[in-house]
């Protein structure tokens, strides 16, 4: 027996010098989430929404401790009217909107004729800033997507439909999330190209039929000499819906789901005067701006004006949320001394997630939704029931799951 257990002691004593050294666990790198318990996301495929989606999000992040300096001020924009009593408006389900209502916005439009034709998503770009901005266009917009295009640099999605700019721009090439964003809203895609490998898939993809290639009608160089080239690509959009006309495209769209809207405010809200993201090279700050109801935006520390009408950039409302962010090692965005250095990113805006609205200086949690491709996002309260935006347009701010601390919401 002594000696059974004097060969047990010396066993445990090498295992024990076994597990003490030698051994680095290789780290993970980004953008998988590693913040939220038991939650994964799912890996990049060809079909992006054909993966299977996860079912929980994690929230955003805490806010950080700093914050940003007052805003310059502003040009004054015109007052939205706060309705009260009877004259409260409410939109649930598509009987709600008539023939005159914007499904993407709420709002009534002058000719309903436009609601006929098909919305455009169109990438603008958003740097280097001393080239791209002011942008044209961000203010007729009726959705606006902000999202990573790699590494920390932004880039936007538009969604114009119930107005016309004039003009838009400047336009640079998709991304992996421009898949999406035109099947959730039976969109043609205006954009000047994209990698090898995003073009492959949109090749192959239910959006392949609804691309606007350079080489077709509405685009224009501005001839800016002062600017790289690559910043100086615009389009019509009244153009790009005649081509649209041309190849037999230009049909309504439709809508597979119904985003709610509402004048009166929802429950449960807080105070929220100012919302911050930190994208890293890019920092967003919204404003709200009591005496005309909306939020007023700003980038890296000055105001962001729309160039077709010299007003500062607004929204009805600022949807925060942060679905997975996953680094496709397939497909390579940027190439220097023969390597990538930039790998493509998959933005998996499907399943559910939780997330934050902002509307009429208030702050309310929601659950986003998207379950199948031709769904665009709507949202929940946390009781399940639709959340109403207020009637106008929205920005969404899609934030990187791998950034620490990239919110901050003022009272």
């Amino acid at each position: 027996m002594k000696k059974l257990l004097l060969i047990l002691l010396i066993l445990l004593i090498g295992l024990a010098a076994c597990g003490g050294e030698g051994v680095t666990p290789t780290p993970i790198p980004p953008p998988a989430d590693a913040g939220t318990d038991g939650i994964q996301a799912v890996p990049p495929t060809d079909t992006a929404t054909d993966a299977a989606a996860p079912t929980l999000q994690p929230t955003l992040p805490p806010p950080p401790t700093i914050a940003p300096p007052p805003p310059t001020p502003t040009p004054l924009l015109q007052p939205t009217e706060t309705p009260t009593g009877s004259d409260v408006v409410t939109l649930l389900t598509p009987e709600d909107f008539g023939e005159n209502r914007n499904p993407l916005t709420g709002e009534i439009v002058d000719d309903p004729a436009v609601l006929e034709r098909r919305p455009l998503t169109i990438k603008i770009s958003n740097a280097p800033a001393a080239y791209v901005r002011p942008q044209s266009g961000l203010n007729k917009a009726d959705w606006v997507f902000e999202h990573t295009a790699e590494g920390a640099v932004t880039r936007f999605t538009i969604l114009v439909y119930g107005k016309t700019p004039e003009k838009v721009g400047p336009i640079r090439s998709a991304r992996l999330i421009d898949l999406e964003l035109p099947q959730m809203y039976d969109a043609a895609l205006v954009y000047s190209g994209t990698s090898v490998g995003v073009g492959r898939r949109m090749a192959q993809s239910p959006i392949a039929d609804q691309l606007v290639r350079t080489n077709e009608p509405g685009y224009y160089r501005t001839g800016d000499e002062s600017k790289p080239y690559e910043h100086t690509l615009y389009a019509i959009p009244e153009n790009i819906w005649e081509g649209l006309e041309a190849r037999g495209i230009n049909t309504p769209p439709q809508f597979n789901t119904q985003v709610a809207f509402s004048t009166e405010m929802p429950e449960n809200g807080r105070p929220a005067t100012e919302a911050t993201i930190d994208y890293k090279s890019t920092f967003v700050r919204w404003v709200w701006d009591e005496e005309n109801g909306r939020y007023l935006r700003e980038a890296d520390r000055d105001i962001v004006i729309d160039e077709n009408d010299g007003e500062q950039v607004s929204a009805a409302n600022v949807v925060i949320i942060s679905p997975f962010h996953v680094e496709d090692p397939t497909i390579c965005e940027q190439i220097a001394n023969g390597e990538c250095v930039a790998l493509s990113v998959q933005i998996q805006l499907w399943g559910t997630g939780q997330g934050v609205v902002l509307r009429d200086g208030q702050v309310f949690d929601v659950t986003w939704r998207r379950e199948a491709p031709g769904d665009m996002l709507t949202f929940t309260n946390m009781d399940g029931n639709p959340f109403p935006l207020q009637i106008g347009n929205t920005w969404v701010q899609l934030v990187p799951s791998w950034l620490t601390d990239p919110v901050q919401i003022l009272p």
